[in-house]
């Protein structure tokens, strides 16, 4: 018989709060992370806004030499997990070493490290390239230094699903607890791409908004949408076996119940006209969970405010749900955090969890034209007071990934 998994730590470095009581009233009440960039010059640049992390020490959890030799995702990953694991209390009470892992990701990696140092090789030659290169850049290194600051000696990987990174790495995590390999993982996802290269090249892709207002940048599900808005950030889970947690008296946030996986296997970018992977990916994970989809009462939505995402993931709601899809609520807190890429996943399993805690399923903001493609119910504007039982997250990458999770309230 497969273990219960549990949540039971939380952390976040996001565009709306850097840690998960700031970030969850941020979500829960509807604020917007978006601004005009200003980690860089963006005088010569159609995209001017993007929501980027503010007020971001990373001393606060590692020492100044540690910080330096780290790319900004290693630094958000290594806080959100610091945060996680106190949150968990797990500091007061470390578990077997060899019984605890990481499974943390990252869509991009140490992109910043990687166009900086390649500035130093062009300008000055290969001798002035740092020594901490290829240490910083690598996305597996945000799951390292994790395990080496909490000493988890169990697994240790890092996955890459694209944007469907984060959510890959908590399924994954699931399943390994499930099966008895481990009874605790540190699972999640970071990013730190707003950089000039990564702007730069999704904007030829005329995948981001290149408007100037900034509510009225990253409108999931709205008509007059027109391309995502990219976000920076982490989230860290702390998974558990259920009888892990109980011994110990650990507070649970919610369940991890369901994971379904897929791939479109049709095109590098655009998802399928279809929706057909998106769709299984919803079913699998109903499968997973051992429900139907009339017990979800809440999704939250990849809806990234591009055209063709924004289309085809109703469409994919609309054929795992039937008749239902058009009474589930639905929201995008892309709205407000912007599209963290490989951490968007996890920071959007944070808010699933906690909106079938407190009850309030987050809002849609700056939805203002409906688009008769997109006809759900979508918690425009304002949170909703709402008991569920159980909440759906989807999360969709380039090269046809598709990740869908199900979480359930916590019931004692």
């Amino acid at each position: 018989m497969k273990r219960r998994v549990v949540v039971t730590g939380i952390g976040i470095i996001s565009p709306v709060g850097n840690d998960l009581k700031s970030f969850w009233q941020s979500i829960s009440t509807g604020k917007n992370g978006m601004d005009f960039i200003k980690r860089f010059d963006i005088t010569d640049f159609p995209v001017k806004i993007a929501a980027e992390v503010k007020d971001f020490d990373p001393t606060e959890y590692m020492g100044k030499k540690d910080a330096r030799r780290m790319d900004r995702f290693c630094q958000f990953a290594l806080a959100a997990a610091k945060q996680a694991w106190q949150d968990c209390k797990l500091c007061d009470n470390p578990p077997q070493a060899d019984r605890a892992g990481v499974i943390f990701g990252s869509g991009i990696g140490g992109l910043e490290t990687i166009e900086k140092q390649a500035l130093r090789l062009n300008k000055f030659g290969p001798k002035k390239v740092s020594p901490f290169f290829i240490p910083m850049s690598i996305i597996n290194m945000a799951a390292g230094y994790i395990a080496i600051a909490l000493n988890l000696k169990g697994v240790n990987s890092s996955v890459q699903t694209a944007c469907a990174t984060g959510s890959t790495a908590i399924g994954e995590a699931m399943q390994k607890i499930q099966n008895n390999d481990v009874d605790v993982i540190v699972a999640g996802g970071a990013e730190a791409t707003i950089t000039p290269l990564a702007i730069a090249g999704f904007q030829v892709m005329n995948a981001l908004n290149d408007g100037d207002n900034p509510d009225r940048a990253s409108i999931p599900f709205d008509k007059e949408r027109s391309g995502f808005v990219m976000g920076e950030g982490s989230a860290a889970l702390v998974l558990e076996s259920l009888e892990h947690a109980q011994a110990r008296g650990a507070k649970i946030y919610g369940e991890v119940v369901g994971y379904g996986s897929t791939a479109d296997a049709y095109h590098i970018t655009a998802p399928s006209p279809e929706a057909e992977g998106a769709t299984n990916a919803i079913n699998l994970a109903l499968k997973s969970a051992d429900i139907s989809a009339k017990d979800i009462g809440y999704i939250n939505a990849h809806g990234t405010s591009t055209p063709m995402n924004d289309k085809l993931e109703t469409l994919a709601i609309k054929k795992a749900f039937g008749d239902y899809a058009a009474k589930v609520p639905v929201s995008s807190t892309k709205s407000m955090t912007g599209h963290l890429l490989g951490a968007a996943g996890a920071v959007e399993a944070a808010v699933c969890l906690k909106a079938l805690q407190e009850g309030i399923l987050p809002p849609t903001i700056n939805y203002q034209v409906s688009d008769p493609e997109c006809d759900l119910d979508y918690i425009a504007n304002e949170p909703r007071k709402q008991q569920i039982k159980y909440a759906l997250s989807n999360s969709l990458g380039f090269g046809g990934h598709n990740v869908t999770l199900v979480f359930k309230r916590w019931e004692n």
